[in-house]
């Protein structure tokens, strides 16, 4: 989900988080703080969710070596998920 949808759809979100004031992280933080949530679409899982972000950003570097970009998307993918633990539903 991107900016324009949360502008044109949800005034509400972006007044809370257009502006980007919950919480200042870098993106080892970010990972660290996704690890606290338990992820609705997968509870039964017995490991991190960090754990989930590398590898699919290893099994991503593996597939396709000369995408860096690629790499990164991979291991970014879920960060939104940190939004439910500050109220925003799964």
């Amino acid at each position: 989900q991107g900016m324009s949808r949360v502008s044109r759809g949800s005034p509400p979100q972006l007044a809370q988080f257009g502006g980007c004031s919950q919480r200042t992280m870098t993106v080892m933080e970010a990972l660290e703080l996704l690890d606290q949530l338990v992820d609705e679409s997968d509870p039964d899982v017995g490991f991190p969710n960090s754990f989930h972000a590398f590898q699919t950003a290893e099994g991503i570097r593996r597939a396709h070596p000369d995408k860096d970009w690629f790499h990164l998307v991979g291991l970014l993918h879920d960060l939104g998920k940190v939004l439910a633990l500050f109220g925003e539903p799964q």
